[in-house]
């Protein structure tokens, strides 16, 4: 692979003008077809295999042409102080209302608060439901605008007015913040290599890069039904590996003129040597995100595949366009160690192997030596760390955001909470009961003999009565809850209701099935962490045998797996206590505290596994070759931090900022799995690899790179190392240090 790398290395230098148009032309080319698709929505839930999923297919059956599927707009009122809303003024202000929203084309129906008793005991709080046509993410603008209005010219009469509802909800916007994590990511590069041009390629590939896989997000979103949250991820998660993965290309390249190699040589063997570590990080993230697919979740399984086709992306540009801008600076870039006008630059120091020893070594230097001094120390230290701030994770709770998660200048989270104050917390998540009793001999009485179990149970507020199909042989019963829709107790009441539509089923052969939005999210929860298992052992284990390839040892890649987990739950841990417990939540943004996202765990483990391994491959590699080339086992981890140690924390600051700026988006999941990743990304790169990676390879010794003769024959020899450039470029000298990024 290095072989290949380093001719492809070498012709993106040489014909740098025809690279730069190619990547030029596709950018362009996204952005066009970008710009004429139709915006993003938000995607839609489709579950397969879940009750909830399986009783809004039998809704489409059975009561065809109610638009079950179709968005939804509570209209909230509440009467000025000292009123009511069964005031005349106020009556007949609200009833002006509901008939200036049943004039929309896509409107099917809405109801009259009066009529269908949706006055609070107190009379203060009523509400109009609007039940449209199509989705909310196929929604045009003129019927938003037009449910705008109403409110607003009801407001203007004295009433407060607020809308719930999936028919307002709105493309996340990230908020300044996030050009904040970029110029955060340009400062960490100025510095770590004293010059603007070397500084900006890196950033420069990486919004390129971001550019084009976000600008085929935004074209085919339409088509594809990808929510407006997929091209943000795929953004957050691509211009982290984009500018990491140039840093190293770049990085390498100077080390490589340090030593006096021409400049399309120094690239050839930057892409060639650096380059072949990013191939194998990269594939370990698109391991990871594609492995998402298992979950079976559309909506996930959407997101992973295009945040790993933006990681691919971010590859491709690396190996090419990288070389291809490095021909373009010419002597702009310098040599490593070079003097500089920018602070931050490296100073000179000996390479192994010279007369002499370094007169001072780095940081990196220091620190390794000190770790290999102590091992065993440090490693209990990071293991003891680590475990402490994984304790929150035990309490761990999981769902999905609703509008009681928006902020609190939203009309959606002002709306939730007016219906909470005038009808209870289990209004804004009602439970919706489907009796199929086709297959009864008297459906009548099955549909009265649910509805009255399910008064029995306990946390109900109201149930509804039975409301049959055409046919008979279906009906719909709605059940309000006396907690609120993300609490356990409302699972538990979803749970108790299946449990008697069991009963139900063996004694009349009729299936209760519960559905609507909370079913649907406690469904969603479950299977998300039913799949948690075999999405590890997939993940985990292809990118086991991948790092078996790299690094040929058996314990080096356990070790990586072990201290991933060891991550990931301390990264857990931190956000149970931001999010769940509210610790920090002020700083955070967080104005209301609740169940983590269900999909936080597994796209964690996803994401961050994939993460992870680039650090471990970026460092270790170089500490192997080290080892092959004769250097005794503490030695080679010295060496591996001398050379890799700063532009690898480089990298894990620039992740995190790039992370960290997301935590200012609007949308809640966005800001929570900001937060995760660049707290992930602290513990692994800072604590895992930095510390308890050196102690663990410290203690083992020799034992570390130990593999099976016959594991050693069988395996493919991908040459990470770069040993096959000797021959190419016929350079048998200097070729100690081949993974220096």
């Amino acid at each position: 692979m290095a072989t290949f790398l380093y001719k492809l290395g070498r012709l993106s230098f040489r014909r740098r003008h025809f690279v730069a148009l190619i990547w030029v032309a596709l950018l362009t080319l996204a952005g066009a077809g970008a710009a004429s698709a139709p915006a993003a929505g938000n995607s839609s839930f489709s579950i397969p295999g879940t009750e909830a999923q399986k009783a809004f297919d039998l809704l489409e059956q059975r009561f065809p042409g109610t638009s079950a599927d179709g968005a939804t707009a509570r209209v909230v009122f509440k009467a000025p102080s000292g009123e009511k809303m069964t005031d005349p003024g106020n009556k007949a202000t609200v009833q002006d209302t509901v008939k200036e929203l049943s004039d929309g084309s896509e409107v099917v129906r809405v109801t009259d608060p009066y009529q269908a008793k949706a006055v609070s005991k107190d009379g203060t709080i009523a509400y109009a439901q609007v039940s449209y046509k199509v989705s909310g993410m196929e929604l045009d603008d003129a019927a938003k605008d037009a449910l705008k209005d109403s409110a607003q010219d009801a407001r203007k009469a004295g009433l407060t007015v607020e809308i719930g509802g999936d028919a307002l909800q709105a493309v996340p916007h990230t908020g300044s913040s996030e050009i904040i994590g970029i110029a955060v990511a340009a400062v960490v590069l100025v510095i770590t290599f004293g010059s603007l041009v070397a500084a900006g390629l890196p950033l420069l590939t990486a919004l390129i890069g971001v550019g084009i896989g976000v600008s085929a997000i935004t074209g085919l979103a339409s088509a594809l039904d990808l929510g407006s949250t997929t091209s943000t991820l795929a953004m957050m998660i691509g211009l982290a590996v984009g500018i990491d993965y140039a840093l190293f290309i770049v990085s390498r390249y100077r080390a490589e003129l340090a030593e006096g190699r021409e400049r399309e040589e120094a690239a050839g063997r930057a892409v060639g040597t650096a380059g072949s570590a990013v191939v194998f990080a990269g594939l370990t993230v698109v391991i990871a995100l594609v492995g998402l697919s298992v979950v079976n979740i559309p909506m996930l399984t959407k997101m992973g595949i295009a945040a790993a086709g933006t990681v691919a992306i971010a590859v491709l540009i690396a190996l090419t366009m990288i070389p291809a801008l490095l021909g373009f600076a010419g002597r702009k870039v310098k040599p490593m160690g070079e003097k500089g006008k920018l602070p931050g630059r490296a100073k000179k120091q000996d390479e192994p192997g010279e007369q002499g020893k370094p007169a001072k070594p780095n940081l990196g230097t220091r620190w390794a030596s000190f770790v290999v001094r102590r091992p065993l120390a440090v490693l209990l230290l990071g293991v003891i760390g680590l475990g402490a701030a994984a304790i929150p994770a035990t309490s761990l709770e999981l769902g999905l955001p609703d509008d009681g998660s928006q902020p609190t200048s939203t009309t959606q989270r002002r709306a939730y909470d007016l219906l909470s104050e005038g009808f209870g917390p289990g209004f804004n998540g009602p439970l919706m009961v489907v009796v199929d009793a086709k297959n009864s001999d008297d459906p009548k009485a099955v549909f009265t003999q649910t509805g009255d179990e399910i008064k029995g149970l306990k946390d109900v507020v109201t149930v509804t009565p039975a409301q049959p199909n055409k046919a008979g042989d279906t009906a719909t019963i709605t059940v309000i809850p006396g907690s609120q829709p993300s609490s356990v107790t409302t699972e538990n009441l979803v749970h108790g209701i299946r449990d008697a539509g069991a009963g139900i089923k063996a004694d009349t052969d009729a299936n209760v099935l519960v559905t609507g939005s909370t079913a649907m999210n406690i469904d969603v929860s479950e299977k998300l962490n039913d799949a948690l298992v075999p999405y590890l052992v997939l993940v985990v284990g292809l990118a086991f045998l991948l790092l078996i390839v790299v690094f040929r040892s058996i314990l080096v890649p356990l070790k990586a797996a072990l201290g991933f987990l060891l991550s990931v739950m301390a990264a857990l841990g931190a956000v149970v206590a931001v999010f769940q417990w509210g610790w920090l939540s002020g700083l955070m943004g967080v104005e209301q505290t609740g169940p983590v996202m269900s999909m936080m765990p597994i796209f964690m483990v996803g994401v961050v596994f994939g993460l992870a391994m680039d650090y471990e491959v970026f460092l270790v590699t170089r500490m192997r070759e080290a080892y092959v080339h004769g250097e005794k086992p503490a030695q080679a981890v010295v060496t591996g931090f001398r050379h890799g140690a700063r532009v690898v924390t480089a990298a894990a600051v620039i992740m995190m900022a790039v992370f960290a700026g997301f935590i200012g988006s609007s949308e809640s999941m966005v800001k929570m799995i900001g937060f995760g990743l660049a707290i992930a990304v602290f513990f692994d790169a800072f604590i895992v690899r930095m510390a308890i990676v050196p102690a663990v390879l410290a203690l083992l010794d020799r034992k570390a790179w130990w593999l099976p003769k016959w594991l050693d024959r069988a395996l493919p020899n991908v040459d990470v190392e770069g040993e096959g450039l000797r021959a190419t470029s016929g350079d048998d000298d200097g070729d100690r240090a081949l993974i220096r990024v």
